[in-house]
C-alpha cells in the first residue's frame, strides 16, 4: 500500500507556469507507474500525464503536450508535474495516482486502472 499527498497546486495567470508534487509513503516507489488527472467542475475525471517505474517512459494527454512535464525521483518518492504555458482550461483538481500493475515500461490513462490516489490540488488560472 501507498499513501501520496499532493502539493504546489494555486492561483496562477494564463501563460504562467506551477510546479506540482506527490510525496509517496509506504511501500517502495519504484513498484508502481504514476499518473496525473484533473478534474474540472462538471467534468469527468481525466488523464493528463504518465510515467513508468523508472521514468524511461512517459505519455501526455494531447491537451497537455509540449507545455506539461511529468517527470520523478525515486529516491525522494516524488513524482512532479511542470506545468507551463498554463490556460484557463487547465483550471482543475489535480490528483496523483499510483499503480502497480503495469509492467517496468507501462503507463495507464485509464482512472479506474489506478490503484491509489491522493486528496487532490487545486489549480485555478485566470485569463
Amino acid at each position: 500500500q501507498v499513501q501520496l499527498v499532493e502539493s504546489g497546486g494555486g492561483l496562477v495567470q494564463a501563460g504562467g507556469s506551477l510546479r506540482l508534487s506527490c510525496q509517496a509513503s509506504g511501500r517502495t516507489f519504484s513498484a508502481y507507474a504514476m499518473g496525473w488527472f484533473r478534474q474540472a467542475p462538471g467534468k469527468e475525471r481525466e488523464f493528463a500525464a504518465g510515467i513508468s517505474r523508472f521514468g524511461g517512459y512517459t505519455y501526455y494527454a494531447d491537451s497537455v503536450k509540449g507545455r506539461f512535464t511529468i517527470s520523478r525521483d525515486n529516491g525522494k518518492n516524488t513524482v512532479y508535474l511542470q506545468m507551463n504555458s498554463l490556460k484557463p482550461e487547465d483550471t482543475a483538481v489535480y490528483y496523483c495516482a499510483a499503480d502497480s500493475t503495469v509492467p517496468v515500461m507501462g503507463v495507464k490513462r485509464i482512472p479506474d486502472e489506478y490503484e491509489y490516489w491522493g486528496q487532490g490540488t487545486q489549480v485555478t488560472v485566470s485569463s
